[in-house]
């Protein structure tokens, strides 16, 4: 019995991942997620309790999980889900600006207030030691490594999906 899919698609530049499982005959359903970045952006659920007692269960529900799948990727690519991906973009982006570190200048120690007519003048309290701190490091102080030129490569799970939706060449 086929326990799962899992297969990754470049769409509009960004990578999502596709899994599709089968919680078994104990819970008969079939559960299919679209993934970015490791955020569940959409599901499909497909329960098969109705025909758990057929003869030829496991090659049914492969079909099921392999039509399911396969749904799950069209939607992608039609569209269906492009609302929903710029709702986690914007979320994305919010975040890491949120992140970032405030470059505002901190403000400057101010002078304790003058003494009063006829007071004496406070007892001058001795400074701490101070401790300076590193210097800050820009980003770009720190060179990226060298990587070799992209290759464009098609994984066998790529090939077989590419097979099964009758989309080889």
């Amino acid at each position: 019995m086929v326990v799962g899919f899992n297969h990754n698609f470049t769409y509009k530049g960004a990578v999502y991942h596709i899994q599709t499982e089968d919680s078994g005959r104990k819970s008969p359903t079939i559960v299919t997620l679209l993934y970015r970045g490791g955020t569940i952006l959409a599901s499909r659920k497909t329960s098969y309790a109705d025909i758990a007692r057929v003869d030829n269960l496991e090659q049914v529900v492969e079909d099921l999980m392999k039509e399911q799948h396969k749904g799950m990727l069209r939607s992608l690519k039609s569209g269906e889900f492009d609302d929903v991906i710029a709702r986690f973009d914007r979320g994305q982006s919010s975040a890491s600006a949120a992140a970032q570190p405030s470059l505002a200048p901190a403000a400057a120690p101010q002078a304790p207030p003058a003494p009063a007519v006829g007071q004496a003048p406070p007892r001058p309290v001795a400074p701490a030691a101070a401790v300076a701190a590193p210097p800050p490091v820009p980003p770009a102080a720190t060179p990226a490594p060298a990587r070799p030129p992209a290759t464009i490569e098609t994984s066998l799970d790529e090939i077989i999906l590419s097979y099964l939706m009758g989309e080889d060449k």
